[in-house]
């Protein structure tokens, strides 16, 4: 079989993505606000059902983008997610990200309290002051803690990123998170993961600075 390659150059790659992203989209229309952040989420897992599993609550992408403006900080429930957050674009609004899965007292917490590692880094997260934006692409448990948090009235994230990949959990945690009342982006079912979040948190970002911080 003969292949025949695209002659793109390396600073063209993601924009010869994108272009391929709509001529597959044939087409489809999204909706103009969301559109940015649902062709960057199929562009990190070059999946299209994305398209119809996102699902946003009212009004969320510009509750999400004056948080950001506000200086919210995100957290993320794995290391990976963290490490694919643009952070330069972030810290020029005056947020941070963070991920305490790795803490010392997250794992004595879990450990003393019988929880995941996930709800007790969720429950160092809940401490902390400002606003945040909780980006969850592995742990339903996280999702889970922050529904409980949320219904007690203990926190009001500024947006909930509800995006893990798996089967135990991870379908009715996500569905817990679109009955509360606080800004979510949840994609439905059983597919997501930490890239997928990032991708989330990047497209938010770059929707305010498409300089990228550069």
């Amino acid at each position: 079989m003969k292949v025949t390659l695209e002659n793109v150059l390396p600073g063209d790659i993601e924009k010869r993505s994108f272009e391929i992203i709509e001529e597959e989209l044939k087409g489809r229309k999204l909706p103009a606000d969301k559109a940015p952040l649902i062709k960057r989420v199929i562009h990190t897992s070059a999946d299209f059902e994305y398209a119809d599993t996102l699902c946003f609550s009212d009004g969320v992408m510009e509750q999400a983008l004056e948080a950001i403006r506000k200086g919210a900080s995100i957290v993320t429930d794995t290391r990976m997610g963290y490490s694919g957050i643009n952070k330069r674009v972030l810290e020029k609004y005056g947020g941070q990200a963070y991920c305490f899965m790795g803490d010392g007292d997250v794992a004595e917490a879990a450990k003393k309290n019988g929880t995941t590692r996930a709800v007790a880094a969720i429950d160092k997260a809940a401490a902390m002051e400002g606003l945040l934006i909780f980006a969850v692409g592995n742990a339903p448990t996280a999702l889970v803690r922050l529904y409980e948090l949320i219904t007690e009235g203990k926190l009001s994230p500024a947006l909930i990123i509800g995006v893990p990949v798996g089967f135990v959990n991870v379908v009715q945690s996500k569905e817990l998170i679109m009955e509360t009342k606080v800004p979510y982006i949840v994609a439905r079912g059983r597919k997501g993961g930490s890239n997928v979040a990032a991708a989330i948190c990047n497209a938010l970002l770059y929707m305010l600075d498409e300089t990228r911080g550069m």
